[in-house]
C-alpha cells in the first residue's frame, strides 16, 4: 500500500521517537522526499539512511528550532525545492522543575521549540499550501494539553497552546484546502520518556505494565505514527481541526476507587 507516492513531507524532532517512525513510515509508503529536522546531527545521519534505503530522498537540516531565524530559513529552502505536501511538527522541549523554581529561561526554550517554532513553520508552510489548493499539517500535542502533569508547567502551557494553534488554523484554511490536525500522545515509550524516568523505570513498565492507563502499557512509536500517517492520508480527507488522542484509554479513566 503506498498512500503517499510522491509526496513531499518535512518533520521535526525526526531524529528519534515519533518524528523518526514516522519518517520511516512515509518512506514505507512513497513519498518523494523527507525533509528531517533534528538538533543532533549524529541522530539525523541514522535515520537519513533509513528514509534513503526505503526509497525516498533523505533531505537532513540540523539546527535549534528555538531559533525562529533558523525555522524561516529551513522551510524556505524546503519550499523553494519544490511545494511541501505534508508537514508535520513533532519536536519538543522538556523539563522536570517545580513551578516556584521554572527560570525565565527554562520558560522561553519550551515555548519557542514547542509553540512559537510550530507556529512559523506551519504559517510559512500554510502560505504555499493555500496557493497550491492543498496539503496538510499535524502536531504532536499531548494528553497534557488537557490538564496538568506535575512539575512539567511550561511544557503543558504549551502544549495546550499547540492544540488552540491547530483548531484556529483548521478553521481559517478549510476552504483553501488544507487540513490541520494534532495528535496527542499518553505515556509512551520513547528515549524522551526514558531519559525523564530513567532506564530502570522504564523497563519495569515494558515488562509489567503501565497500571494507571487501562490498555496497561506504554504507547509505543508505531502507535503515533499510524495516527499521522491515518490523518496524513486521504483516509481523513474530512477530518480537520481534530486533535486524536492516542493514550490508551487514560484520559477516559476518571478514578479508581482507592479500596486499598
Amino acid at each position: 500500500m503506498s498512500r503517499f507516492n510522491g509526496k513531499r513531507v518535512f518533520i521535526t524532532g525526526a531524529g528519534s521517537g515519533f518524528g523518526r517512525r514516522t519518517a520511516e513510515k512515509f518512506a514505507e509508503e512513497g513519498v518523494a522526499a523527507v525533509y528531517l529536522v533534528d538538533i543532533l546531527q549524529e541522530r539525523l545521519d541514522v535515520v537519513a539512511k533509513e528514509i534513503n534505503d526505503r526509497g525516498a530522498t533523505a533531505i537532513p537540516m540540523c539546527f535549534d528550532l528555538a531559533d525562529a531565524g533558523a525555522c524561516q530559513q529551513a522551510m524556505a529552502q524546503a519550499l523553494s525545492d519544490a511545494p511541501l505536501d505534508i508537514l508535520v511538527c513533532n519536536a519538543a522541549a522538556v523539563a522536570e522543575e517545580n513551578f516556584l523554581d521554572i527560570t525565565l529561561e527554562s520558560w522561553k526554550r519550551q515555548i519557542d521549540v514547542n509553540l512559537t517554532a510550530y507556529f512559523m513553520l506551519a504559517r510559512d508552510a500554510a502560505r504555499s499550501m493555500v496557493k497550491q489548493g492543498t496539503g496538510v499539517i499535524l502536531f504532536t500535542a499531548s494528553i497534557d494539553a488537557q490538564g496538568h502533569s506535575m512539575k512539567f508547567t511550561p511544557y503543558c502551557v504549551s502544549k495546550a497552546g499547540e492544540v488552540s494553534l491547530m483548531k484556529s488554523m483548521a478553521v481559517e484554511l478549510a476552504r483553501s484546502g488544507v487540513r490541520v490536525n494534532s495528535v496527542s500522545p499518553g505515556p509512551a515509550d520513547t528515549q524522551q520518556s526514558t531519559d525523564l524516568v530513567g532506564e530502570e523505570l522504564m523497563a519495569k513498565w515494558r515488562e509489567h505494565g503501565f497500571p494507571t492507563v487501562p490498555l496497561n502499557r506504554l504507547a509505543a512509536v508505531d502507535d503515533i505514527a499510524n495516527a499521522f500517517l491515518f490523518l496524513a492520508s486521504d483516509d481523513a480527507s474530512y477530518i480537520t481541526g481534530h486533535d486524536l488522542v492516542v493514550d490508551g484509554g487514560h484520559t477516559a479513566d476518571v478514578y479508581e476507587i482507592p479500596y486499598e
